[in-house]
């Protein structure tokens, strides 16, 4: 595991990313899915950080991984080479992820991300995926993260690269 990621520390790192946390929790809180919401991919479409991992190092050509989660998390750290589209619980940001996919093959393999909390509540990724389904993708990828990117891939010693 390194000790520093994109020119700072881990604890750095997760004290910078625990305050975008409690910049957007009242957003999550209030948008979060009531109950157990079903989800629109299957178990073969849900990717663990590991083998995502390994296939950025030794897939050419590296899968398209798009995060749509919320900004003040992103910019700390997220996955090298991850656009920013989202959050797309909101109507802007699923907008901006349907313009950018436009422009993507069908067939590409994508991977979908957010981290800003479980996975069983996050108010992202269920539209971000549904959206990216409905507009025909046949190789289309949800990066399962089920407590946060913090804990799922950053304690993990995965790269991040961060934004300014």
């Amino acid at each position: 595991m390194t000790e520093r990621i994109g020119g700072r520390n881990i604890a750095a790192f997760l004290i910078t990313a625990a305050l975008g946390i409690a910049a957007v929790r009242p957003l999550v809180a209030r948008q979060a899915p009531a109950g157990n919401p079903i989800d629109p991919w299957d178990e073969a479409e849900a990717l663990p950080p590991a083998d995502l991992v390994q296939l950025l190092r030794d897939a050419p050509p590296a899968p398209a991984v798009v995060y749509v989660g919320f900004k003040p998390l992103y910019r700390p750290g997220h996955i090298p080479g991850a656009p920013l589209h989202g959050p797309t619980s909101d109507p802007q940001g699923l907008e901006d992820l349907r313009h950018w996919a436009e422009r993507i093959p069908r067939s590409t393999m994508v991977v979908i991300y957010c981290g800003c909390c479980p996975l069983d509540k996050c108010p992202n990724v269920r539209p971000a995926f549904t959206l990216l389904k409905t507009m025909g993708f046949t190789n289309l990828h949800l990066l399962r993260l089920t407590t946060s990117f913090a804990t799922d891939w950053v304690e993990k010693g995965f790269p991040i690269e961060a934004t300014k």
